[in-house]
């Protein structure tokens, strides 16, 4: 693993890992991975997809966003407005043509984002168990007054994460520049394909999110699948095909002429 660092001014230095394409993909779209709250590089879905991209000669892009992995900073300076100047900074350095972006959990929802900066570089779009304005929702909707409270006067909440040991940290930050950073909110329009995979074991994100997305966003085909045994994370070998199996459709995908 060739582990390379973007260097930049009065900002955290990023940990990426670019594995560029062989003669046999040079044509494919940079297949660019995009991670969840508090994950990093290394994950499952993350190296099983890069592996996949190689064996097709495929170009794939995974990093750690500032305070995540392998980068510079503290996770709990980080909020999605910074996440996703992270990821439009690693995009820049290193994408020069057509990718299609995966996005995991709060990686859909910075996906969402980059593809609307970037527009033009998009050829496709994937969100697994996606989660566009989590941070809205979990305060409205999952925080109880006593945990408002908390966050109100403390200026940060610790709630158990169920995939580590060491606990999820939200900060007053973190939901104030969500904000800021909503993709859900208005309409939009995309012309390139979007895939949304969802466990309906998920406990994280609500099964109604991909629904709440494709009434959000018009123009290109949008596709959802449901797994009836799927958790949150999606990173059984059943699932990682399927979602490899969606990138290749969408190397394929041609826009229906008018």
């Amino acid at each position: 693993m060739n582990i390379q660092y973007l260097e930049r001014d009065n900002k955290p230095k990023l940990a990426y890992v670019y594995s560029p394409p062989s003669d046999s993909g040079k044509d494919l779209p940079t297949v660019m991975f995009c991670g969840g709250f508090k994950s990093d590089m290394q994950g499952t879905k993350a190296t099983y997809l890069e592996q996949q991209c190689k064996n097709r000669g495929q170009g794939y892009l995974r990093f750690d966003y500032s305070g995540h992995g392998l980068s510079e900073g503290e996770f709990v300076d980080g909020v999605i407005g910074s996440w996703f100047e992270d990821t439009k900074d690693i995009f820049d350095a290193v994408i020069d043509g057509p990718v299609i972006v995966v996005g995991s959990s709060m990686g859909g929802w910075i996906a969402l984002l980059l593809a609307q900066a970037r527009a033009d570089y998009i050829k496709g779009l994937i969100g697994v168990a996606a989660a566009p304005d989590f941070t809205l929702r979990l305060y409205a909707d999952e925080l109880n007054d006593e945990q408002r409270k908390i966050i109100d006067a403390k200026g940060n909440l610790e709630i158990p994460n169920e995939y580590s040991d060491q606990p999820y940290i939200f900060t007053a930050a973190l939901f104030d520049d969500g904000q800021n950073n909503l993709v859900l909110d208005s309409a939009k329009t995309h012309d390139y394909p979007i895939a949304l995979f969802h466990g309906l074991k998920d406990k994280t994100v609500p099964r109604e999110v991909p629904i709440a997305i494709k009434e959000c966003y018009s123009g290109g085909p949008l596709d959802i699948t449901y797994i009836d045994d799927g958790d949150h994370s999606l990173s059984r070998p059943q699932d990682l095909t399927m979602i490899d199996s969606e990138i290749v459709a969408m190397n394929e995908y041609r826009p229906q002429s008018l």
